[in-house]
């Protein structure tokens, strides 16, 4: 096997913020948000890594090799074959932590992007498939990571417990996604761990039945999704979890409006058609004023490599 070389200087990364679920998709669709991490990095010769992080998780998320970037950078440099020295790697983040809009999974596929694209020719010693099978090491469902590595709306799926696929469907013009932010967090985990381990089969083919008809209406007809939206697998289960987002999201589902949980909450998400946006400000009356409101755009490019600032 040759040796691998490192690229000299700097390289810069952004990867996106996802959404995952939209209603009924649990674990199975998400969709990128233009709402981005950027990771500059740099190999060293010297021994050792430097990590500054600044915006969100700044002071609070570890700056050793526990933190997450930095993990998967290193298993991105062991696929490869690659044993760097050391590396300086800088992250300033605006990607909400603890929200539901899938900081762990951008950190994550921004790290293996990085570290591929440090290395001479690492596209070709690490593919897209290669980094989402790899970045299941860190998170077991793939809907937030494929998301996050290919952009747009996401559908995907698990092979095997280690092998996953996605696609890519269509986006409507007219879809424009809302997300209202609280300022408190939810560990996924804690969201997770009230889940029933069985369902209802009434509530499995509801949520089937939605799943199929959210593809559609996403790509063919806005004026679909309130009802494709509708999901009894995860929400009402999470509902004493994150009150306050339950309570808006039924607010707002009563007049006619497309919310959801944003993943595991407890932002919410909503899809809008374009068309109806006008009607919307009188509807957010229900939304407490500490909570940031936002129109997102759908990022569509996925993680990528740019230029460095000047």
């Amino acid at each position: 096997m040759n040796a691998v070389t490192f690229v000299s200087g700097a390289v810069r990364v952004v990867v996106p913020a996802s959404s995952a679920n939209l209603g009924p998709g649990f674990d199975s669709v998400g969709l990128a948000l233009a709402m981005h991490d950027e990771l500059i990095a740099m190999v060293t010769s010297d021994v050792g890594i430097k990590v500054d992080v600044e915006g969100e998780g700044a002071g609070i998320v570890p700056t050793d090799e526990s933190n997450l970037v930095v993990r998967a950078m290193n298993r991105g440099f062991e696929a490869m074959n690659a044993k760097p020295a050391g590396f300086i790697l800088k992250c300033r983040n605006a990607i909400p932590h603890g929200r539901g809009l899938g900081s762990s999974a951008s950190a994550v596929i921004g790290g293996l992007a990085i570290a591929r694209s440090l290395v001479e020719g690492g596209e070709s010693l690490l593919s897209d498939s290669q980094i989402l099978n790899i970045a299941l090491e860190f998170e077991n469902h793939p809907d937030n990571l494929s998301a996050a590595l290919y952009g747009g709306f996401n559908v995907s799926w698990l092979h095997t417990e280690s092998i996953a696929g996605a696609v890519q469907p269509t986006v409507h013009p007219d879809v424009v996604p809302i997300v209202l932010i609280p300022p408190h967090e939810l560990a996924t985990t804690k969201a997770r761990g009230v889940l029933p381990s069985q369902v209802e089969r009434s509530a499995a083919c509801h949520n089937l039945s939605r799943t199929g008809l959210l593809v559609y209406g996403i790509s063919h007809d806005p004026k679909l999704l309130l009802e494709a939206t509708s999901d009894r697998l995860h929400q009402d289960a999470r509902a004493d979890v994150y009150p306050e987002t339950s309570a808006i999201i039924s607010q707002l589902r009563a007049k006619n409006i497309a919310a959801m949980a944003s993943g595991a909450g407890p932002a919410v998400l909503l899809l809008v058609d374009r068309k109806d946006i006008h009607e919307l400000e009188e509807a957010l009356i229900v939304v407490p004023a500490e909570w940031t409101r936002i129109a997102v755009p759908i990022d569509f490019d996925g993680v990528r490599v740019l230029p460095l600032p000047v």
